[in-house]
């Protein structure tokens, strides 16, 4: 019987002998491991050659968001808040309390204990508590617009990731072309300075133009590593599988003016709203400590079972088993020197937080303005970049022309080829400065979200 094991054939290659004799359950034991294995094999094949999905710019960002460990943060603390302005307001909310004093008495009943209890309390009017309830709900609504801040840089960090991904990739294939051009100008430098047409120093000359591309590519791919990971992270895509990326321009969006930009930030912006409710909160705890010079009313009520062996028939003129008060508890303050204080406090806070909101108003104007002159800019810069791209090419179409007419050299093609590469690197680095700011500007007037949509 032969055994198991690899064997050559014929060609060289190695197989698997499986056994021949034996009990007739063992070669098909044989037969099911093998086959088991050759599908194994086939299957990691397939799943191997595979191409993985292309990612549109799109699906990137709504796998970003949806994936965001800040974003969650961000949402659980607004869950956070808006338990403490419920806590708050709980205050003015029914409270009822049971429970028990059941209790033997020698003598004089003390503590009045009572078999079975019922309490009641509801406050009715409470300033300082009221302000404090009015900022908490406030502050949540300042929370609930930090996780739409958090959502837009999300958004911003994910779009750009991808963007920069496209363009770095495609600036590799664009320098890998650019390495074997260096490596033709260098070959054919070498052979004329042979020659005695080239001297020493345009060998150098080359091989440090050739050296120069060498270090741009490694590091374009660090950059390719580090922005591959960034997106794999936001997307929540598995480990060790790439990430493949189209180039994109963002959708287009209607160009404004910029004082309608301005007032579209003013209006949408998200720190300007945040600001604003932290300035109403405070306004509404200086409320509520002003009126800490106010009674203070609450609704109270108690019911409880009295029993004749707490000796209360012996002590009171007339017994009586179930009892009930109800009423209003007043509380007058005469001298509150802390509410002279909190008032103080709350006043100074109110002051600083209008300078606040000033402040980021003055900020906000003067930022978007400087954002649309910088996306007008990088426009012109890339309409620059693109003419420059245009002529680059239309010299690479001449020289080929001329080369094949025997009238212009391999070198001189080439370096037209390496001027074209440059060229198209700096367009891509234009266009994608231009798509970085629209999306600043945009996130700035609160316009980021809709153009995902």
């Amino acid at each position: 019987m032969n055994e198991l094991g690899m064997r050559p054939d014929a060609s060289g290659r190695r197989i698997l002998i499986l056994p021949s004799g034996g009990h007739p359950m063992i070669r098909a034991n044989w037969r099911y491991i093998s086959g088991a294995i050759l599908f194994s094999v086939l299957v990691g094949t397939a799943h191997a050659q595979a191409p993985p999905e292309k990612l549109s710019l799109k699906r990137a960002v709504e796998l970003a968001v949806q994936n965001s460990t800040e974003l969650k943060l961000a949402l659980a603390r607004l869950v956070v808040s808006q338990r403490e302005a419920g806590l708050n307001r709980s205050e003015f909310l029914p409270n009822l309390y049971t429970g028990s004093g059941a209790a033997y008495t020698n003598g004089f009943p003390l503590g009045a204990p009572t078999v079975f209890n019922l309490s009641y309390v509801q406050r009715i009017f409470n300033p300082p508590l009221r302000g404090q309830y009015r900022a908490a709900e406030e502050r949540a609504k300042v929370q609930q617009l930090e996780a739409e801040r958090t959502r837009d840089a999300v958004i911003l960090r994910a779009a750009c990731a991808y963007l920069e991904l496209a363009k770095v990739r495609h600036s590799l294939t664009l320098l890998r072309k650019e390495r074997e051009s260096g490596r033709k100008i260098v070959e054919i430098t070498r052979e004329r300075a042979r020659e005695g047409f080239e001297l020493a120093l345009d060998v150098t000359r080359a091989e440090l133009t050739a050296a120069r591309i060498e270090q741009r590519i490694l590091q374009l791919e660090g950059r390719e590593d580090v922005l591959e990971n960034d997106l794999r992270r936001l997307t929540g895509a598995p480990s060790g599988r790439r990430v493949e990326v189209e180039a994109e321009d963002l959708p287009p969006y209607p160009e404004q003016p910029a004082g309608e930009l301005v007032s579209l930030a003013v209006a949408n912006s998200l720190e300007l709203k945040q600001a604003e409710h932290e300035r109403r909160a405070r306004q509404h705890v200086l409320k509520g400590e002003r009126g800490g010079y106010l009674p203070t009313l609450d609704v109270v009520g108690q019911y409880g079972i009295f029993t004749k062996f707490n000796n209360y028939d012996q002590f009171y003129s007339r017994f009586e088993r179930h009892n009930v008060t109800l009423g209003i508890r007043a509380q007058i303050p005469i001298f509150a020197s802390r509410t002279n204080s909190a008032v103080s406090l709350a006043r100074s806070e109110l002051a600083a937080a209008e300078l606040e909101l000033r402040e980021k108003r003055g900020t906000v104007e003067s930022e978007v303005q400087r954002q649309a002159r910088r996306s007008r800019e990088l426009d012109a810069a890339r309409e620059v970049a693109r003419l420059e791209l245009k002529l680059a090419q239309e010299n690479v179409r001449i020289l080929q022309a001329q080369f094949d007419e025997g009238r212009a050299s391999l070198r001189d093609l080439e370096k037209a080829r390496l001027e074209e590469n440059d060229r198209w690197r700096a367009f891509l680095d234009a266009d994608f400065e231009r798509q970085q700011a629209r999306l600043e500007l945009l996130r700035s007037t609160g316009q980021l979200t809709k153009l995902f949509q």
